[in-house]
């Protein structure tokens, strides 16, 4: 069960841009940059929430064979966070992890990043 477990807060994140409020977009990203990195999607799902609630962002889950991606947006302030975890079962996805949350940082844009990685399941 050894795995790399990443996360991001971006802040400063254009509330203009298509992947923050529009879903088909943001799915478009994440699929493609897991396909991209070499991971393997195998479900998803996202939820965009009704601005007339208060919010007006998007939950975003990939399932990948070597665990998830998810993406949470927050338009009203500017921010997304960001969350991939790999397992290194039969083989090291370490990289491909780091290559994910790159591509994503990418395409947000933010202004500042905070990153933790976590070394998960070593004996």
């Amino acid at each position: 069960m050894q795995g790399l477990h990443l996360t991001a807060d971006l802040r400063g994140c254009s509330p203009a841009l298509p992947v923050m409020t529009d879903t088909a977009a943001l799915r478009t990203l994440c699929v493609d940059a897991v396909r991209a990195v070499g991971l393997t999607p195998v479900g998803e799902l996202f939820h965009r929430f009704d601005p007339t609630a208060g919010g007006s962002g998007i939950t975003g889950v990939v399932l990948l064979a070597e665990s998830h991606l998810a993406v949470h947006t927050w338009p009203e302030l500017a921010a997304v966070t960001l969350d991939v975890y790999v397992c290194n079962f039969g083989a090291d996805n370490s990289h491909r992890a780091d290559a994910l949350l790159q591509r994503l940082e990418q395409a947000f844009a933010a202004d500042t990043t905070q990153r933790q990685r976590i070394e998960r399941g070593r004996a």
